[in-house]
């Protein structure tokens, strides 16, 4: 199974989305891009900007607890211009 921890752009809202999945990326993407009541149901064009393969969902997962553990912006842009 190959998993992947990913961060998605929202320009229109300028803010970032870390998650995972074990989907096809291409298919969560548009998940996303729907119209729903989560956090990116808010608006239609968000973009990948980051995304990083693992073997295992406890891998992507405990990869995307770290991220967001961090709470910081400044983090989340590093990783995406060092990448």
């Amino acid at each position: 199974m190959c998993c992947c921890t990913y961060i998605l752009y929202s320009k229109l809202i300028d803010r970032y989305y870390i998650g995972y999945t074990c989907d096809v990326m291409s298919e969560r993407l548009r998940k996303h891009n729907t119209n729903h009541n989560g956090f990116t149901g808010r608006t239609n064009d968000w973009k990948i900007v980051y995304l990083e393969n693992y073997s295992s969902r406890s891998e992507a997962y405990a990869r995307e607890r770290a991220i967001k553990s961090k709470k910081s912006r400044t983090y989340i842009e590093n990783l995406i211009a060092n990448r």
